[in-house]
C-alpha cells in the first residue's frame, strides 16, 4: 500500500513537471504601445533631442537674481501670473539700509545749514571789505571765501550720497525689468538669498530667485544636434522641422529661427553641470504655434526629425 502511494505522489510529480513546462514555454503576448513611437517624416531627417522654452530673441528664460543680499519679506506675484516691465515681484528686508538712507538725508540739512553760515560769514566779510578794505584783512576774506566753497562741494557730496543710498534702497524691491509670465518662484517669505539666487535643499545647488518667460505667443524648442550629424544639417533657409510631444502622439511643425553657433558639451538635458560626457551638440533653435486643446510647457523633453524642404517626405 505504501508503495503504491509513493508512485502515485511521483506519478503526480512528473505530470506537473511537464504541466509547467508547457505552460511556462507558451510566449507571453506583447502588450500593445501606449502611443506611437516617434518616426522620421523625412527620407534623409535628422533626430534631436528638444526641450520646450519661452520665445527670446536671445538666451533662454529670464532668471531673476538680486543684486543685493536679503531675506524675503513680501512676495508679490504668483506662478502663472503675467507681469508688465516695472512690476514689484518681491522684496526684500531692508531696515539697516533705510536707515543709512535717512541719516544721508539727514546729513543734507546738516551740510545746507553749515555751508548757510558760512556764506553768510563770508557775505558780511565782502560787504565790510568793499565799504572799507582796511575793515578786513584780505586773508581773513579769502578763508571765509574758501570755507564757504568747501561748504558747498560738502553739500554736494552730502546729496550725492544720498542718491546712492537711495538708489541702493530701491534694489531691495525687485521689479521685472521687460514683460513676461512667472514661470516659477524658487523662494519663499523669510528665505535668505544673494546675488547667487537661492539655495536648494534638494539639489545641494544655487538657482534663480524666479523665472520669468514669454508665454504670450509661440513657445520656442531648442534642439540639440550631434556634432556627427552636423555636416548633414540643411542650409537655414531650407531647414524645416516636426517635434513630436514625449509620451504622445501629438506632432508639431516647427519653424525655423537661429543657429547658435557654438558646439557645448551635452549636460543641458540633464542639469548636470559637472557632468562628464564625450558628446558635444549644436544648438539650433525653432519656434512653433501653440495648438488648441494641447497642453505643453517650457521644460518639456521632445523629440525633434529635421530635414530639408525641397526633400520628398518618407512614405
Amino acid at each position: 500500500m505504501r508503495n503504491k502511494l509513493l508512485i502515485g505522489i511521483a506519478i503526480l510529480g512528473v505530470l506537473l513537471a511537464i504541466g509547467s513546462a508547457y505552460i511556462s514555454g507558451i510566449p507571453a503576448k506583447p502588450q500593445p504601445p501606449a502611443f506611437k513611437p516617434a518616426s522620421n517624416p523625412y527620407a534623409k531627417g535628422i533626430y534631436a533631442n528638444g526641450i520646450v522654452e519661452t520665445s527670446q530673441t536671445s538666451g533662454e528664460n529670464i532668471n531673476v537674481y538680486p543684486e543685493v543680499p536679503g531675506t524675503v519679506v513680501k512676495i508679490l506675484v504668483t506662478e502663472g501670473q503675467h507681469v508688465p516691465a516695472g512690476t514689484p515681484l518681491f522684496i526684500l528686508e531692508d531696515s539697516v539700509q533705510r536707515s543709512t538712507t535717512e541719516s544721508a538725508k539727514a546729513q543734507i540739512d546738516v551740510a545746507k545749514a553749515t555751508r548757510k553760515n558760512l556764506q553768510d560769514q563770508y557775505s558780511k566779510l565782502k560787504a565790510s571789505w568793499v565799504l572799507d578794505q582796511r575793515s578786513v584783512s584780505k586773508d581773513a576774506l579769502d578763508t571765509a571765501e574758501n570755507a564757504a566753497k568747501a561748504a558747498k562741494a560738502t553739500l554736494e557730496l552730502a546729496q550725492k550720497q544720498y542718491q546712492a543710498a537711495n538708489a541702493l534702497l530701491g534694489k531691495y524691491v525687485i521689479k521685472a525689468l521687460s514683460d513676461g509670465t512667472v514661470l516659477s518662484i524658487n523662494t519663499a517669505m523669510g528665505s535668505f538669498i544673494s546675488s547667487q539666487g537661492v539655495y536648494d535643499t534638494y539639489t545641494g545647488v544655487f538657482q534663480p530667485v524666479m523665472v520669468l518667460g514669454n508665454m504670450k505667443g509661440d513657445l520656442a524648442v531648442r534642439c540639440y544636434v550631434d556634432e556627427i550629424l552636423i555636416s548633414r544639417l540643411p542650409d537655414p533657409s531650407e531647414m524645416q522641422a516636426r517635434m513630436t510631444i514625449q509620451g504622445t502622439n501629438i506632432n508639431i511643425p516647427l519653424k525655423f529661427v537661429r543657429i547658435q553657433p557654438n558646439v557645448t558639451p551635452k549636460i543641458e538635458l540633464s542639469s548636470q553641470r559637472t557632468e562628464r560626457v564625450d558628446v558635444r551638440v549644436l544648438p539650433v533653435i525653432f519656434s512653433f504655434e501653440k495648438q488648441k486643446g494641447v497642453s505643453i510647457y517650457p521644460g518639456q523633453l521632445v523629440d525633434v526629425y529635421i530635414g530639408e524642404k525641397n526633400s520628398t517626405p518618407k512614405k
